[in-house]
């Protein structure tokens, strides 16, 4: 290990200097918790430079990846699962152990069988079911708001409790417990070590407690289902009800929240496309994919099982890879425009729920969230903007945020 000029992280013998680049989803400008911060705007400098480069702490622990910055590129990666694993147990290692999230860690043919086995859980035709349900909800938050005075603060009182609540009830959990999950999901994604495997000891406890509940006294929620589930003739392990409890726990309670929170903080700063969406609210669901691709909100991290050559670059067996979505819905070379929000942007192909076999085994609801909450929020609430005095706090990550934004409307 090397140590490169002009950061402190070491750098692996075997990767060119001249492609080691001072980058980081987590500490790069921007990218820590900012007033009136763009982190989505900040990663769009990497297109500056190499299509893939190493930068030396880029992961919440230090440690450093490759990074793919053209969308073309990542396709390529996540596509080829027998080159780059899947399976990081970035979860499990909160707790200092070793088992995957099922199915986002494992690998084929592993992968499909457990994917075959949870899709039509989320099949858009489950996804229609559930709607009523979502956009009930949706109306209820929105309308409390309404009731309630000329301002709020979107995360706490909409984003969070609207896109949690539809997950617990996924789930088959009432939302009595809502704001402690979120606590869970925030100090686990964004937390400090300790903070981060407390959260993981919870969620795992949780996740073990409810189902061993579920196997003594069955009531047809997804835990239910999970715990009763066969693969290939046999019943599933403790370990694979853990993982894939913790994965479904996990995902749904922060990033459709997080989504909803940036779509709505652009429209407060941009009136005139808020109006347009007003004037023609059969735009919204063309407009929410122009909003995914501009701020999409995980990075997807693989593993070399092998070494390869890659674009130049010496990938070597046990290298990280990050395949963010942040920087490939930015590439020069896929949208035109790319740092210009385009409502009506058409053929919008973004990789927000990436690509290949782990493409998000949630995007169908994730979808109908976003648009649903953007359609009665509009439909509600007068034209709105950042309350004067206030300002969003946004940050990087993992996991990209945004937090305290307030708006006000006459």
């Amino acid at each position: 290990m090397r140590k490169n000029e002009g950061t402190s992280s070491p750098v692996p013998d075997h990767v060119p200097l001249e492609l080691v680049r001072d980058f980081s989803l987590f500490t790069s400008p921007g990218m820590p918790p900012t007033a009136n911060g763009d982190p989505h705007a900040a990663v769009a400098c990497v297109h500056a430079g190499p299509p893939i480069f190493y930068a030396p702490h880029n992961t919440r622990d230090g440690r450093g990846t490759w990074v793919i910055t053209r969308a073309r590129d990542q396709r390529r990666v996540l596509q080829d699962t027998e080159t780059f694993s899947s399976h990081r147990s970035i979860f499990a290692s909160a707790l200092g152990e070793n088992w995957p999230m099922i199915p986002l860690e494992l690998d084929p043919p592993a992968h499909g069988i457990f994917r075959s086995l949870l899709n039509p859980l989320f099949s858009p035709q489950r996804v229609r079911a559930l709607e009523p349900a979502v956009r009930e909800r949706a109306i209820a938050l929105i309308d409390r708001i309404a009731a309630s005075g000329t301002s709020c603060d979107v995360m706490k009182d909409f984003a969070f409790p609207f896109a949690v609540n539809i997950f617990l009830r996924f789930l088959g959990l009432s939302d009595h417990r809502l704001d402690i999950f979120v606590g869970w999901g925030k100090d686990l994604l964004h937390g400090e070590p300790v903070k981060r495997s407390a959260a993981a000891q919870r969620i795992v406890s949780f996740i073990d407690d409810l189902a061993a509940l579920r196997r003594k006294v069955p009531v047809g929620d997804f835990m239910t289902f999970v715990v009763q589930a066969k693969v290939e003739g046999r019943p599933l392990t403790d370990k694979e009800v853990r993982g894939i409890g913790v994965l479904v726990f996990v995902a749904g309670l922060d990033t459709v929240a997080a989504a909803i929170g940036f779509d709505l903080s652009y429209l407060a700063r941009n009136p005139k496309d808020q109006e347009w969406l007003r004037s023609k609210p059969e735009r919204i669901v063309l407009a929410a994919e122009e909003l995914l691709r501009a701020f999409p909100t995980v990075q997807m991290l693989r593993v070399a099982t092998k070494d390869v050559d890659f674009e130049g670059a010496p990938i070597r067996k046990g290298d990280y890879i990050s395949c963010a979505t942040m920087i490939a819905n930015r590439d020069p070379t896929e949208f035109a425009c790319p740092d210009t929000v385009d409502l009506a942007r058409e053929e919008n192909c973004h990789t927000a729920f990436a690509h290949g076999p782990h493409r998000c085994l949630g995007s169908h609801l994730a979808r109908r969230e976003i648009v649903i909450g953007l359609e009665e929020w509009l439909a509600r609430i007068p034209s709105f903007r950042i309350k004067e005095g206030t300002a969003p706090i946004t940050h990087g990550g993992h996991v990209f945020g945004i937090e305290n934004l307030i708006l006000d409307w006459c």
